[in-house]
C-alpha cells in the first residue's frame, strides 16, 4: 500500500497541534489567576493568598514546561512538511511569528524566573509585577498566533503575485475578519479552562478535608468567575458563528449537517452524515431552530454543502459531531456555574459531596471542548490551507515521501507520549503534596533552581507511594538538582 505524504502530514500536524493546544489554553488562564492571587496577597497580606499563589505557580511551572516542549516543533513542520505554504506565506507569517517571539516570549522569559523563584528574594511589589507581566505575555503570544491562524481562515490585506502572498495592508491582515471573534472566544476558553481546573482540584482537596480555608476561597473565586464567563462564551460563540457563516459558509453547513441550501433549517440533535450519498441518516432535530440561531430569523436561509463540489467539502461527520460535543460541554459548564450560585446559601457549594465530585470530573471538560472546537475550526476548513486560495495538496512539500512522513509521525507520537506521561506523573506528585510548604526555610533560601520543573519542589524520582511520606519531610532537592 502506497503511503500518501499529504494524509500523513495532515495527521502529523493535527496530532502535534492538538497535543500542544491543551497546554497554552490552561497556562493563559492560570497565569491570570496567579496574578490576581498575587495582587490579593500584596494588598491584604493574608497568607492564604500567598499559599494559593505559591501552589498554583508550581502547577504553572510544570504545565508551562510541557507546553514549551510540545510546541517547539510546530514551526519546524512548516518547513519540513509544508514548504510550499511556508514559501508562499512567508511575507506575512514570518514577521507575525517573529513578533510573537520578540513581544511575548522575551517578556515571559524575562519575568518567569522571577515569578517561579523570586518569592522572598525580591520585593513583593516586584514579584506581583512579574506575575502580571507573565500573564500579559501569554495574552500577547495568543494574539499573534491567533492572528496568523485567523488569516489562514479569512485571508485579508494581501495580493497574490506569482503564487506568493504579498501584504498590502498590515492592519487588515493582522485584524482580519475572523480574528476579533476567534481571539475573544479563545480568551474566554482559557479562563474557563483555568477556572474549572482550579475548581476541580480545590473540590478534590475539600473532599479530603485538606487546607479547607484556602481551597474554599479558591473554589468561591472560580465559581463567581464561571457564573459570568460561561454564559459570555455562549454569546461570543454566537457572534463567531455569524462571522463564520459570512466568510466560511461551507464550514457552517458541515457543522449543521445541512446539504441543501434552504430556509427553516432544523437544529439536528442527532444524525449520521453520509457524505458519499450527500445526505443524513436517522435525523432528530428541532424545526427551524438552526435558521433562528444562525440568521436570527425562523425562516433564515442556511447554505448547503451541495453548493460546492464534493472535493471542496470538509469531512462532514467529524465537523458535525465535534461541534455538538463542544456545544454540549459548554451548556454543561453553564449548568454547573448556575448550580454553584444556588448552592451558595449556607455554604453548600463546598459541602455538597455530589457537587464537589461533579466539579472534579468537570475539570477535564474544557480541554475536551477546546479540542472539539479546534477540530471544527481546522477540519472544517479542509481542503483549504488558506481558505479559498491555497489547498492542502498544493501546500505540501513536493519532495516529501510517505515513508519520511510516517517516520516523523511515529517519532512525534512516541516522544510526546513520553513527555505527557512524565509531565502528568510529576504534576500528580505536585497535587499530592498540596498547598503545604514542606521545605525548610533555610535550605529553600539556598536553593538555586535552574529549570521550570525545579519550581515544583517535588522529586521526580519517587516511584512508590510508601516513599512519599519521607519525601514530604525531607528537602526535595537534597543532594542538588
Amino acid at each position: 500500500m502506497e503511503l500518501d505524504p499529504l494524509i500523513l502530514s495532515r495527521m502529523q500536524f493535527a496530532f502535534v497541534v492538538s497535543f500542544h493546544a491543551i497546554f497554552p489554553v490552561f497556562t493563559i488562564g492560570l497565569a491570570s489567576y496567579i496574578a490576581v492571587l498575587e495582587g490579593l496577597a500584596y494588598k491584604t497580606e493574608n497568607p492564604v493568598w500567598t499559599k494559593l499563589s505559591g501552589f498554583w505557580t508550581k502547577v504553572f511551572a510544570v504545565v508551562f514546561g510541557m507546553g514549551v516542549v510540545s510546541g517547539i516543533v510546530m514551526s519546524f513542520q512548516f518547513g519540513t512538511n509544508w514548504s510550499n505554504f511556508a514559501q508562499a506565506s512567508a511575507n506575512f507569517l514570518g514577521p507575525i511569528l517573529s513578533y510573537e517571539v520578540i513581544t511575548a516570549f522575551f517578556l515571559e522569559a524575562a519575568f518567569l524566573g522571577v515569578l517561579l523563584f523570586g518569592r522572598d528574594k525580591v520585593p513583593p511589589g516586584l514579584h506581583l509585577f512579574a506575575a502580571i507581566m507573565v500573564a500579559t505575555g501569554t495574552f500577547i503570544s495568543s494574539f499573534w498566533i491567533l492572528s496568523a491562524n485567523s488569516w489562514m481562515q479569512t485571508p485579508a490585506g494581501f495580493e497574490l503575485r506569482d503564487g506568493v502572498f504579498h501584504v498590502t495592508s498590515w492592519s487588515e491582515a493582522i485584524f482580519n475578519p475572523s480574528f476579533p471573534y476567534r481571539f475573544m472566544h479563545m480568551a474566554l476558553a482559557s479562563f474557563l479552562t483555568g477556572s474549572f481546573v482550579v475548581a476541580g482540584v480545590s473540590a478534590w482537596y475539600l473532599l479530603r478535608g485538606r487546607e479547607v480555608e484556602a481551597n474554599r476561597k479558591a473554589l468561591s473565586m472560580c465559581l463567581w468567575l464561571l457564573l459570568f464567563i460561561a454564559p459570555a462564551q455562549l454569546v461570543v460563540g454566537d457572534f463567531h458563528g455569524l462571522n463564520t457563516l459570512e466568510h466560511q459558509p461551507t464550514k457552517v453547513a458541515a457543522m449543521e449537517g445541512n446539504w441543501e441550501t434552504s430556509s427553516h433549517v432544523p437544529l439536528l440533535l442527532f444524525a449520521i452524515p453520509d457524505q458519499e450519498n450527500q445526505e443524513n441518516l436517522y435525523e432528530i432535530g428541532i424545526p427551524s431552530l438552526a435558521s433562528m440561531i444562525l440568521t436570527h430569523k425562523w425562516d433564515g436561509v442556511v447554505p448547503g454543502l451541495k453548493d460546492v463540489p464534493v472535493a471542496e467539502q470538509p469531512p462532514v461527520a467529524i465537523v458535525f459531531w465535534s461541534f455538538r460535543v463542544m456545544v454540549g460541554l459548554g451548556v454543561l459548564m453553564i449548568l454547573f456555574a448556575v448550580a454553584g450560585l444556588f448552592l451558595r446559601a449556607g455554604g453548600r457549594y463546598y459541602k455538597s459531596t455530589w457537587y464537589l465530585q461533579g466539579l472534579r470530573f468537570m475539570s477535564i471538560s474544557p480541554f475536551l471542548a477546546v479540542l472539539s472546537g479546534w477540530f471544527v475550526t481546522e477540519i472544517g476548513r479542509a481542503p483549504w490551507l488558506v481558505y479559498g486560495i491555497m489547498d492542502q495538496a498544493s501546500a505540501v512539500t513536493p519532495s516529501l515521501t510517505g515513508g519520511m512522513a510516517l517516520f516523523t509521525l511515529i517519532g512525534y507520537v512516541v516522544v510526546y507520549a513520553l513527555v505527557f506521561t512524565a509531565g502528568v506523573y510529576y504534576l500528580m506528585r505536585v497535587l499530592y503534596v498540596g498547598l503545604e510548604d514542606r521545605h525548610d526555610e533555610d535550605e529553600h533560601e539556598a536553593e538555586r533552581p535552574m529549570r521550570p520543573f525545579s519550581a515544583a519542589h517535588v522529586p521526580f524520582e519517587i516511584e512508590h507511594d510508601d516513599q512519599i511520606d519521607s519525601a514530604l519531610v525531607k528537602p526535595a532537592n537534597q543532594g542538588g538538582n
